[in-house]
């Protein structure tokens, strides 16, 4: 049974940087769709970093390429989101998430998700 864990969230200023962490659970083959969306207030959650654990490069979501970074630890146990040049339309929360491989890149059907991390911007 797939489990995910965040860490990591919490209030920062605007240019800042922050380092959201998800411990993966259960995660023991090469066929998942690993990533990290976050849900604005009255939106709906959207993906912005993902990858393919079998390969290939990250995918990111317009709003946040060349300020998010996604990687996997080693173990790959752990897969962890770096924010730089935090900006107030950041403020969200942020979920890290597991799928098939047919819901790379941004599908947030049939997925297992992390219970989230609060991350807040002020100008």
């Amino acid at each position: 049974q797939v489990r995910l864990m965040e860490c990591g969230g919490g209030s920062v200023q605007s240019g800042g940087s922050l380092t959201l962490s998800c411990a993966l659970f259960g995660v023991t083959d090469s066929g998942y769709c690993l990533g990290w969306f976050r849900q604005l207030a009255g939106e709906e959650r959207e993906a912005i970093a993902v990858f393919y654990s079998g390969g290939g490069s990250p995918w990111y979501g317009d709003s946040v390429e060349g300020r998010f970074t996604i990687r996997r630890s080693h173990s790959e146990s752990l897969v962890y989101l770096t924010i730089d040049s935090l900006e107030p339309e950041d403020t969200a929360m942020y979920y890290c998430s597991a799928g098939g491989a047919r819901t790379c890149p941004t599908s947030a059907s049939q997925r297992v998700w992390g219970q989230g991390t609060q991350v807040t911007v002020s100008s």
